[in-house]
């Protein structure tokens, strides 16, 4: 990481709406990637207050609950997102009728299936939009992997990745939506982590 990045860590690191504003004039192609998880609403309207027209990415793998579409839905229109949805090249039915139900995490064929279901969407994405800064809902207490992050990192693309929220609490995350009047939804699940605790790659990656 460059010194200069290091500096930013340590000076912005635990102020997103400071670093959200930094970021935005890094480049000029931002994106903000969400899976309309728990708190998201709080990264989304972050990052679209600042910059209302930004690309929100979600990676749609098909599994998710009727609530979290629900709420996908509710959210966009009360935030007046701009959402891109990305999809595996086969649907869900698709690949269930040829291949079963959803491998679970300790069968052979689960990485595979996370990479159809997500990578590959996301690899995708970053190919077509060519964005040139990614901002991200990561959070250190989400993974042990994830708490060995900075909030602000450049990958091996050159791509800006920016954490605002790194460093915050499940207490912080709720008192901002109780401030901003914003909505959540639990009821949540991702196929290709199962285990709330665990990683599915993509960040690992990217």
């Amino acid at each position: 990481m460059s010194e200069s990045l290091d500096i930013i860590n340590r000076d912005l690191g635990n102020d997103p709406e400071a670093l959200i504003r930094w970021a935005l004039e890094q480049g000029s192609r931002p994106i903000c990637t969400t899976n309309f998880r728990p708190f998201e609403a709080v990264i989304l309207h972050m990052v679209s207050r600042q910059r209302p027209d930004v690309p929100v990415v979600w990676m749609d793998h098909g599994y998710n609950t009727e609530a979290t579409y629900r709420f996908a839905d509710a959210l966009v229109e009360r935030l007046g997102l701009n959402l891109i949805t990305y999809l595996p090249k086969r649907t869900r039915a698709h690949r269930e009728a040829v291949e079963g139900p959803m491998p679970g995490i300790d069968d052979p064929r689960h990485a595979a299936f996370t990479q159809e279901v997500k990578i590959e969407p996301f690899e995708r994405a970053l190919r077509e939009m060519a964005p040139d800064v990614w901002f991200t809902a990561l959070r250190a207490e989400d993974t042990a992997e994830r708490a060995q992050m900075s909030p602000v990192s450049r990958n091996a693309d050159g791509l800006l990745k920016v954490a605002p929220l790194l460093h915050w609490t499940a207490r912080d995350l709720y008192r901002y939506l109780q401030e901003h009047d914003l909505p959540n939804e639990f009821d949540y699940f991702d196929p290709t982590k199962v285990e709330a605790k665990r990683e599915c790659g993509l960040h690992l990656q990217h």
